[in-house]
């Protein structure tokens, strides 16, 4: 038996139970939220900067805002963006703090989901 229409289609009740077991097999609210919130992090320019000058290399704070040219706050805030989404991790090295990439291939990764 159909039980709706949606823009002149019958949907029947056995298709929308397949459709929400298929739902149930998913990952709960809270994963597909922190996954939510890593597209977010990624969905800056200045943040997609940031990951693209740390593809190359391990770069202080101070040399990130020289190359970017952006307010120390700004950069700041970015980074920490970033780290709580795990795209990178820091270290400090005496009093400055050091960043890079967590994984590599987070660069690849953007890459393909954008061709």
């Amino acid at each position: 038996m159909k039980t709706c229409k949606i823009n002149g289609l019958c949907i029947g009740s056995k298709d929308i139970r397949r459709l929400e077991n298929m739902l149930r097999g998913l990952e709960d609210n809270i994963e597909l939220n922190k996954k939510s919130e890593n597209f977010k992090a990624l969905s800056d320019p200045t943040r997609l900067k940031i990951l693209y000058l740390l593809k190359y290399e391990a770069l202080y704070v101070c040399e990130i805002i020289a190359v970017l040219n952006k307010p120390q706050s700004t950069i700041s805030h970015h980074l920490n963006v970033l780290k709580n989404a795990s795209f990178i991790k820091s270290h400090k090295d005496g009093i400055w703090i050091k960043y890079k990439l967590k994984n590599h291939d987070v660069i690849k990764i953007i890459e393909m989901i954008t061709e």
